[in-house]
Formats: structure tokens, sequence, C-alpha cells
């Protein structure tokens, strides 16, 4: 499948349940995200699909350890020459090939117990190691692709991150500290829940028109208003919690 295009030079990449993100800049491919193992083909073929190989990656962002973000990093580390950027936090999961933290419970509400059953609480709980070479934290502007400035977003897991692109009236790579499945909600699974509402809270003072998540569509305009409606007040946040998915 092709990558869709966001907005001009950044694409989705659907990884079969979980998206991928390519950036593409003067100073080359950046990758967010590696899917699940053995994703590395299809990455290829989208790569293919606008011209490159994965030879023309130049960096890898991994947003968090969990094997849907994870997975396909050490396949690709043999494939590509990238250097690989992630928060402190996750660093030693992935390079001790440990997925997900036993303390990850399910987000209060039917549905996303039942989500979680289903899916996050099946997830593979392992991967293959992988070394990362950079180490990022909150504030980091990321010296490539026109400048991702890093947020942490822990809560989801401990060394989540965010990226913010400033192009196109900013672009809020949001990793799992959401999802927009059907509509903007909570993520059915936290290794703290109120620190994700926290990062949450922090992601809304933020100033973006698009934001893309792990899972589920874009949202491709005014997206920090929705980010504030739902999440940029306690008060107002702490009410909304049990009508999440």
């Amino acid at each position: 499948m092709s990558p869709t295009p966001i907005v001009p030079n950044l694409y989705v990449i659907d990884l079969g349940g979980v998206n991928a993100y390519l950036i593409v800049s003067a100073d080359g491919l950046t990758l967010i995200d590696t899917g699940y193992a053995r994703s590395a083909e299809r990455i290829a073929h989208a790569l293919g699909a606008l011209g490159y190989t994965l030879a023309d990656l130049a960096q890898i962002v991994v947003t968090h350890a969990h094997a849907d973000h994870a997975g396909g990093l050490a396949e690709l580390q043999t494939r590509t020459s990238a250097s690989v950027w992630m928060h402190l936090l996750d660093i030693p999961l992935v390079e001790s090939g440990v997925a997900m933290r036993p303390s990850t419970q399910s987000t209060p509400g039917l549905i996303n117990k039942i989500i979680y059953r289903l899916t996050i609480a099946r997830a593979p709980k392992t991967l293959t190691p992988a070394t990362i070479d950079h180490v990022v934290d909150d504030g980091a502007i990321l010296p490539f692709a026109g400048g991702l400035r890093v947020i942490h977003t822990p809560g989801h897991s401990a060394g989540q991150i965010a990226l913010l692109w400033p192009a196109h009236g900013g672009v809020l790579l949001a990793a799992d500290a959401a999802i927009n499945v059907v509509g903007l909600a909570l993520f059915p699974a936290y290794e703290n829940l109120l620190q994700g509402q926290e990062s949450l809270s922090r992601l809304a003072a933020h100033e973006f028109a698009v934001a893309c998540f792990g899972h589920g569509r874009p949202i491709t305009s005014a997206a920090a208003r929705r980010f504030r409606r739902k999440w940029g007040h306690p008060s107002r946040r702490s009410r909304a919690t049990p009508r999440n998915l």
C-alpha cells in the first residue's frame, strides 16, 4: 500500500493496525516509529512508491517501546544506516528486548476494557533488542526534518514522546498519547492514567493545526482546538474521563 500524504512532505504509512510516519526534508528521510516485527518490507514498499529505498532513511525516531512502535526497529537497523532517537526512559526496554511494562492497565470504561482484552493484553511483550544511538528529552529540538520539538508524554509508557513539527501551522505527532479511531479519546491502556491525562493537558497548551496518531485518522484542521476542548482544563478533563472509549 502506498503511503498517504497528510500535508506536503509528511506521509502516513499503514503498518497493519498502527501508523508510522515519514517526513521528507532536505536532510534526508525521517521515519517516526517502525511498526511490529517484520514491518520492514511494508516500509520499503511505501518508500519505493515515493521513489526512495530503505537506504534513503537518515533518521528513525521511536516514540515509545511498545511492540507495535518499536518492534520493527531491529530489522531496520540491519538494513539501513539510519540513526535512532528515543527517550531515556524507554531505551532500556528496547535495548533489552522488553516491549511493555507489567503496570500497563486498561483505561476505565467498558469499551476500553474490551479493546484492552482483545488487543493490548495479547500484544507481544518482547521484541528483538535494538540499539539506540541518541537520547532525547523534553523540549529538545531535533536537528533534522526542520526541527522536530520533543514533548515528553508519559502515561501510556513512561518514555513516550510526542513530536511537534513546525511546518504547515504545526503538526503534532501524538503517538499513543491519544487515539482517534471513532473520535478523539484517551488511549485504551496506560501505565499511569493520571500521568497520561496530564500529558494531554500539556499537549493541549501547544499550537498545531494538524494532529496525527499511532492509531486512527489524522485531524487535519483546528486540531489544537479539539485537544483544548477535551483536555485543556483539569476539571473538564476529569469530568470527561468516564465518557471516553
